[in-house]
């Protein structure tokens, strides 16, 4: 068998006999890596240690890949302004927190025969939007709808974290703020009247 040892180096073709001589030798577990391999492969690790770390990096890409959804958002040719201020905003929510938007214009009766209303309204947004998502399907007639799809810039996991590691900053001023405010038993204040006493 091919033989690599702890931190990778190649040790050479050994004996199965001389192989888990050197496991017991350094107190490390023989793994089979690549039984298909001729010679097969072996690795002297601590095999505890190995499980344990595949399954944290296991844990932690499942994590990371944080399930983006696909938002939809419906929009009407002739929308009135501060309804279209309303759905930018939902828009923006939505691709600030790492989900893709759909963006919809609905066509009704007459309104089919100006398709350029909604190429208007759809790439307005699409530009509003430049900062925080990218176009990922242009407008497109999909019946008596336009559609395109806009992804945002960020992943979901690096907004999450993000928003981890803000809660977690904001935890720590609210406990250093707390902590500020109690004083110890006993003290005294700068008028020599014992601490939280009033005059």
């Amino acid at each position: 068998m091919r033989l690599v040892g702890p931190s990778g180096e190649q040790v050479g073709v050994v004996r199965v006999e001389d192989a888990l001589r050197l496991a017991e030798e350094a107190d490390l577990d023989l793994v089979e890596v690549a039984p298909d391999a001729r010679p097969p492969v072996c690795k002297l690790m601590d095999y505890g240690k190995f499980k344990y770390e595949s399954a944290m990096k296991a844990r932690d890409a499942r994590r990371n890949q944080a399930n983006t959804q696909l938002k939809e958002i419906q929009f009407r040719p002739k929308i009135d302004e501060h309804d279209y201020a309303t759905k930018r905003g939902h828009v923006e929510r939505f691709l600030k927190g790492g989900d893709k938007v759909k963006c919809i214009v609905r066509f009704r009766g007459r309104e089919q025969s100006r398709p350029e209303l909604g190429i208007r309204l759809l790439q307005g947004l699409a530009e509003e939007m430049a900062e925080l998502g990218t176009i990922e399907s242009h407008p497109r007639q999909d019946g008596r709808n336009m559609v395109m799809v806009l992804a945002p810039v960020r992943k979901k996991a690096e907004v999450k974290s993000d928003q981890r590691r803000r809660r977690e900053e904001a935890r720590a001023a609210r406990r250093a703020e707390k902590h500020a405010g109690r004083a110890p038993k006993g003290a005294k204040a700068s008028d020599g009247k014992p601490a939280g006493e009033n005059a």
